[in-house]
């Protein structure tokens, strides 16, 4: 019989997982607006839903719209007059694509541009929406045709010919192309003809030495733009970007050609534009974001910067243009170490800046960011002139152990955040300023949560701890109030090492940790050596130690939350995902009986084989070695990377091993779990894997989050409580 077996769904894991997270957030006029995502497991879908609060600070009136999935994007024009909106119908087979400019309630011009390019791009890293000044142009990307240069013809080579694609999550993205839609008012205010519209491709005048594909791109003035350029590598490679702070991209400023030069250009034809790549080949650089002056004339560019290669994720540098004398400056740096335990540890933001970042304040222009300080989120204000960083959302003794996430401003002195615990689900607000200029938060939306739920939450408590003997290493813990004083055994203890291995635990609200911690258990997240959040000096310190010197964190963790009293010998499990799930099964070879059961998803478990992921370098920069475009996976250098895999260590492992692999995993493919797999079988240990067809890395669809955490929890329910030999 399976060792696995089904105990039944959660309620609560259904009820916290449903709970409307916000992920987007604008002002339309002087109303706030936030856009949720939703999870349908009756339907088996995402859907989203928006809510606008016409109250302001007075009252607490709000609407709610459910969103049309035919939506693909949408944004707001600088007066906030318009709003452009990218459409995508799907009618049996076939799907048709729109891009629309709405005044009001009147569509002002719409154009069908279905056969002009493929999928609109929506996605962090290649996606652009952005008004031009007089609001009569909008740029916005999309994946190119295939076809789209050549005339027809019996040619079967370009459907064929390779070309890269951007990595996890999709195949799919592969030719981003920034395209210009412009249209001229009717005076008669009735839809624009089509006549009165124009669509074009944009390109470089010039030849580039490799192939660059343009994204977030954004408006200046009417005929200078600036964006991000992804360069493809010398060896003819995309590599990955989502996650990764460090690939070869710039910042370019785009020039257009002048409107008369382009009066009659066929829709959907390239025209050339001369450009000028302005930051170092050396530096990482995404996300610009153009500040104007009161009279609206763009005085500064701002965008992030990261080092090319090395660790994935590091410290980001936010850097600036002055667009008047076109000289560039840090104005943010890289912090290698803070300089007290508490002091700022450097930045460590989103992949981007908020569509509209900047904020007023007592004649000062901010830029405001939430940035992982150690293992909370917090809301920065940045002087846009000298760098001059604020800690907004501070903690204070007694205070709850608020993560901050930052979504918009108003470009003037209001701006809309959300804020979570552990135990709390995420919750919207709007931060504005006195006549004093003190900042004052008003709450415009709470989760309806069930008095069951509530009540159940309310046990839970959540605290940092410091694992003393390895600074700045500490862990978070989120346990019973009651579980200190309860007789008897202690809960079982859940570790769960996050991924990355740049990335941090923080004191956000996640629907599944704290539905694990309804189940009665104890857990426990280490922010190990190599964690965002600590100073640059951490995230480097683990280059070349991958698999001891966050294994002996982990490892550690454990020990100290046994030295307090929270849990005991032979009541602990450890689970993880990606490089958490590489630590996972390091665990539990290096330390055969610590745990009594491990669960592991889409972990790294041989690091010599992961040159067929989307990011091949991680195998070398992670782990000490130095990655070029001739670089080869060698006899000498596949033993080292064998010697630091858990692979390495298939031999002791003792605790029975549950896997859960995406099957269109790009980043860790799926034969990593699945050689771990037939290692356990053949020498006979307990094992089990569950496989998820079209899922990718995260597991994150609705079903495959669901049933993942139900195997998680019946594992540990089954396995949990019994010491391995």
């Amino acid at each position: 019989m399976a060792l696995l077996q089904h105990t039944g769904p959660s309620p609560l894991y259904t009820e916290l997982a449903e709970l409307p997270s916000p992920v987007y957030a604008d002002f339309i006029g002087d109303v706030p607006r936030v856009t949720y995502s939703v999870r349908d497991h009756e339907r088996n879908i995402i859907r989203s839903l928006t809510k606008t609060f016409s109250g302001g600070v007075t009252s607490d009136h709000q609407t709610t719209s459910h969103d049309s999935s035919e939506v693909k994007g949408f944004t707001t024009s600088p007066s906030k007059s318009r709003q452009a909106i990218l459409r995508e119908v799907v009618n049996g087979t076939s799907t048709r694509r729109f891009v629309e400019i709405w005044a009001g309630t009147q569509i002002e011009a719409s154009l069908d541009v279905t056969k002009y390019h493929d999928a609109f791009h929506t996605d962090d890293f290649t996606s652009s929406l952005s008004f031009s000044p007089s609001e009569t142009s909008l740029l916005y990307t999309a994946e190119a045709n295939v076809n789209s240069d050549d005339n027809p013809s019996d040619d079967p080579y370009p459907k064929f010919r390779y070309t890269p694609h951007f990595g996890e999550p999709s195949r799919a993205k592969k030719r981003s192309i920034i395209f210009l839609f412009r249209w001229t008012r009717s005076t008669a205010f009735t839809r624009a003809a089509k006549q009165d519209m124009l669509l074009f491709a944009l390109s470089l005048a010039q030849p580039t030495k490799v192939p660059v594909l343009f994204g977030q791109a954004t408006f200046a003035t009417e005929d200078v733009i600036y964006a991000s350029g992804h360069e493809h590598t010398k060896d003819g490679r995309l590599l990955g970007v989502k996650w990764c702070f460090n690939r070869p991209m710039g910042i370019w400023e785009i020039k257009l050609p002048e409107s008369a030069t382009v009066q009659g250009t066929p829709f959907g034809a390239k025209i050339a534009c001369n450009a000028l790549k302005l930051t170092p080949s050396e530096r990482s650089c995404r996300s610009p974001r153009v500040l104007y002056d009161d009279s609206q004339t763009p005085t500064k560019l701002f965008w992030f910067s990261n080092p090319v290669g090395g660790p994935h994720a590091s410290c980001v540098s936010l850097e600036s243009r002055d667009l008047i004398t076109g000289t560039s400056k840090v104005l943010v740096d890289t912090v290698m170490e803070p300089t007290s335990e508490n002091g700022f540890p450097g930045l460590y933001p989103n992949y981007n800046m908020s569509s509209s970042p900047f904020l007023r304040r007592g004649g000062r222009i901010y830029i405001v960011l939430h940035s992982i300080w150690r293992s909370r989120a917090t809301i920065l204000f940045i002087d846009a002139e000298s760098g001059a960083i604020s800690d907004e959302t501070k903690m204070r003794d007694g205070e709850p152990l608020y993560s901050w996430d930052f979504c918009a401003t108003d470009n003037k002195t209001r701006f809309i955040c959300s804020r979570s615990t552990p135990t709390t689900p995420s919750e919207v607000l709007l931060g504005y300023f006195d006549q004093h200029d003190n900042l004052n938060w008003k709450v415009l939306d709470k989760p309806v949560i069930s008095f069951a739920t509530e009540n159940a939450l309310r046990d839970l408590t959540a605290s940092i701890i410091p694992i003393g003997v390895r600074p700045p290493t500490e862990t978070l813990v989120i346990q019973s109030k009651k579980a200190p004083a309860r007789p008897g055994p202690k809960p079982i203890c859940v570790t769960i090492p996050h991924g990355g291995p740049h990335a941090s635990s923080t004191t956000s609200f996640y629907p599944a940790t704290a539905a694990l911690a309804l189940e009665g258990y104890t857990l426990s997240l280490p922010n190990y050596t190599g964690s965002m959040g600590f100073g640059d000096k951490y995230i480097q310190k683990l280059l070349g130690h991958c698999g001891t010197i966050d294994v002996q964190d982990v490892v550690e963790s454990v020990n100290e939350l046994i030295r307090l009293g929270i849990s005991e010998h032979g009541r602990q499990v450890v689970q993880g995902g990606s490089h958490g799930g590489f630590l996972t099964a390091h665990l539990i070879g290096q330390y055969p009986t610590l745990f009594n059961a491990a669960v592991m998803r889409n972990p790294v478990t041989s690091v010599g084989e992961l040159t067929a992921s989307d990011i091949p370098d991680w195998a070398y920069a992670e782990f000490g070695l130095q990655f070029n475009p001739d670089s080869l996976m060698t006899p000498a250098t596949f033993q080292k990377l064998f010697e630091a895999s858990p692979i390495a260590h298939i031999d002791n492992v003792r605790a029975p091993v549950l896997l859960l692999i995406g099957e269109d995993d790009l980043r860790v493919v799926p034969a990593q779990g699945l050689r771990f797999y037939h290692a356990l079988k053949g020498r006979e240990r307990r094992v089990e894997m569950l496989w998820f067809k079209g899922e990718t890395h995260p597991l994150d669809g609705v079903e495959a989050a669901r049933v993942s955490w139900e195997a998680g929890r019946d594992w540990f329910k089954k396995l949990g409580q019994n010491p391995v030999d």
